[in-house]
């Protein structure tokens, strides 16, 4: 165990980015070419950091010529997001389509799902009203639950405790979206012979942040052994637009705006990345609190955090499971 060293970020995530950048190029240019035998790549752009190296690390990879960009924004993604994601695509040369998704989640009751829960739990929940879903209590050394947080038209908000089987029901509808996008993701690599890009960084594929058949099902996944703090370094070494290196993470899945903090992870992804790296290199809590801020306590707990989201989504990756023959 790591016990006597002081964690450093600075250390932790140290990268020649020049050189990475080439090896992450030089490995979807050889899958493409002698295990995937495709052409190009897809990828979906949401306007964050992730989809926004992705697509740079393709491009970087096989030529703007043979990278197909998707933006694919709902009823309540962020105008920024499509902003952004046409400034990327913009930047990097590369064709894309700009497909909304919504008739497609009003048709399989999306957003009637999610209102069915919200009328529930807050009296008079309506037309102009906004919601998220929040996480609460695991960092608190307490068992992680979920509160819903709703907006009324007058811009009091209104808060309270879900019930499992309601929390259950806003993620499976909300899922629909991640598993949308991907079904339009892959009829484009369909036509044009193309494999899709995966976006999770390390932090999200370790900790399960994904949807099984969603933004987790890919071809290939250049980011996924990087931490999101990599990830925006790697943004800025490859110059790409200063607003999508200093974007904020959200969720951009719920009408109030959420951060990912708020929604799974607890802290924001900068303590996460490296509370993940000190768990993986055995630190003392105690050391991690230090380079955190927090009390032991608390850094124990995000530990505890880390193992039981380990154990919760340990099946999202997971390949199906084949019954041996008799």
């Amino acid at each position: 165990m790591m016990k006597s060293q002081a964690l450093s970020a600075e250390r932790a995530f140290a990268l020649d980015y020049a050189t990475e950048i080439e090896r992450i190029a030089g490995k979807l240019r050889h899958a493409l070419t002698h295990e995937l035998n495709r052409r190009g790549l897809v990828v979906a752009i949401s306007g964050g950091i992730d989809s926004s190296v992705s697509a740079a690390l393709a491009v970087r990879a096989v030529g703007p010529k043979r990278v197909y960009g998707l933006l694919l924004p709902e009823r309540v993604s962020s105008p920024q997001s499509t902003h952004r994601g046409r400034l990327l695509a913009e930047h990097l040369g590369i064709e894309y389509e700009i497909f909304d998704i919504a008739p497609a989640l009003e048709a399989l009751g999306c957003y009637a799902r999610v209102d069915e829960v919200c009328k529930a739990v807050h009296a008079g929940y309506g037309a102009g009203w906004k919601n998220k879903i929040v996480l609460e209590g695991g960092l608190e050394g307490r068992y992680n639950h979920f509160k819903l947080v709703a907006q009324d038209p007058a811009g009091k908000i209104h808060e309270a405790r879900l019930e499992y089987r309601q929390y259950l029901m806003i993620v499976a509808a909300t899922n629909f979206k991640q598993r949308v996008r991907k079904t339009m993701e892959y009829f484009h690599a369909d036509r044009l012979n193309y494999a899709v890009v995966g976006t999770p960084n390390r932090l999200e594929y370790d900790q399960g942040f994904f949807v099984k058949n969603g933004d987790g099902s890919a071809d290939v996944k250049p980011i996924a052994h990087l931490y999101k703090t990599q990830v925006y370094a790697m943004a800025r070494h490859m110059l790409l637009p200063g607003e999508i290196c200093n974007a904020i993470p959200t969720t951009d899945t719920y009408s109030l705006a959420q951060g990912q903090d708020e929604f799974y992870f607890g802290l924001p992804y900068g303590q996460m990345d490296l509370a993940l790296w000190a768990y993986e290199h055995g630190a003392d809590p105690a050391a991690l609190g230090k380079a955190l801020g927090i009390s032991a306590q608390a850094a124990q707990a995000v530990y505890v955090d880390i193992e039981a989201k380990r154990r919760a989504t340990r099946y999202l990756a997971a390949a199906p499971i084949r019954m041996p023959s008799s």
